[in-house]
């Protein structure tokens, strides 16, 4: 285990726009950062490349790094911490593995790994104890494997149903912030790209295509969220090949039992993004290589407030601390004052 102390005020980069503001906590050049994962306003997990898992107890201000032992060349593209000790981190491919701490990282074992030829996991979701992994179609069968204990062990739905058939050749998922996975209370949405783009809910089978760009394997949706109370959510995607182009690059969406409307944005993001979510009901943050972007009004009309490239932004489970991480290692703060 590798540890380093970063004084956020040593690297204090701030973007503001009004009263907004980005503030950079750490970075590390060493690895790029797609998961995080923030149970508390003070708790922030963040995962990456080379094996990097960071961590942090006080809000951002002190980073604890951390290189996994035996899995020093992974890429640990999400991560799911229920508190400041507990966290589980998935490493995509080669082969696909599942690992777990309970010790605040010091020691991580395994409870899942998957060798299948094509296997290549996503992202996963948690609601309680009871989370799900989505992984790239194996034979046009989505591959997709559950737990009901936290993660400590895993079933695997792969070949099981026929809602876990992709529409298209070409349809997969993306794994550029682990948030293509949405599991609320009222529904288990995922939202697929490539040739097609699909939004599913496996608790009523459900299916719907999506407004967003679409056709090859760089575009599509790869970010869902939902504000459950309201039955209503947001998509984002994009041409990642092409950032900063704004066409149908976003979609709002609302459902009822088995069907979804969409709508358009007014003003969509400023370019592809990665990843979106509800910080209230009518206040939504989206982040992408080629920016973040602020929306008051329920995601119809969007704000660019910086430039910076993230990967991902997530709300801590229990608060209102807004967290970003991307390129370089870096972790960052949104601020209102």
């Amino acid at each position: 285990m590798k540890k380093t102390i970063t004084v956020a005020s040593l690297l204090s980069l701030v973007f503001i726009l009004k009263a907004q503001q980005i503030k950079i906590l750490t970075a590390d050049n060493k690895t790029s950062i797609r998961g995080m994962s923030v149970p508390d306003d003070n708790t922030i997990w963040v995962s990456g490349s080379n094996g990097k898992v960071g961590r942090s107890v006080d809000g951002g201000n002190n980073w604890q790094w951390m290189v996994v032992k035996d899995y020093e060349k992974r890429d640990f593209r999400d991560i799911e911490a229920f508190d400041a000790n507990t966290a589980i981190i998935m490493g995509v491919d080669a082969p696909a593995i599942i690992l777990k701490t309970k010790d605040g990282g010091q020691h991580w074992y395994k409870v899942f790994e998957d060798s299948t030829k094509g296997m290549f996991l996503d992202a996963m979701d948690f609601n309680g104890k009871n989370g799900l992994v989505i992984g790239d179609p194996i034979n046009d069968n989505i591959f997709m494997a559950s737990t009901d204990n936290g993660g400590e062990s895993w079933k695997k739905w792969h070949g099981v149903l026929d809602v876990l058939t992709v529409r298209e050749k070409g349809e997969a998922f993306f794994a550029s912030s682990g948030t293509n996975i949405k599991y609320s209370k009222n529904g288990l949405f995922f939202v697929s790209g490539g040739t097609a783009s699909n939004i599913y809910n496996w608790e009523d089978i459900s299916i719907a295509p999506i407004p967003i760009i679409k056709g090859k394997n760089s575009t599509g949706a790869n970010s869902i969220d939902v504000f459950e109370t309201k039955n209503k959510g947001v998509i984002v995607g994009g041409d990642f090949t092409k950032d900063s182009i704004s066409q149908k690059n976003c979609a709002l969406f609302t459902y009822m039992k088995e069907k979804f409307t969409f709508t358009i944005p007014e003003t969509p993001p400023h370019g592809y993004r990665s990843c979106v979510i509800y910080i209230s009901e009518n206040k939504l943050i989206t982040c992408g290589t080629s920016g973040v972007d602020i929306s008051n009004d329920g995601g119809k009309n969007w704000q660019l407030i910086s430039n910076e490239s993230f990967h991902v932004v997530q709300k801590a489970k229990k608060g209102n601390a807004v967290y970003l991480a991307g390129t370089k290692g870096r972790v960052a703060r949104y601020f209102e004052e």
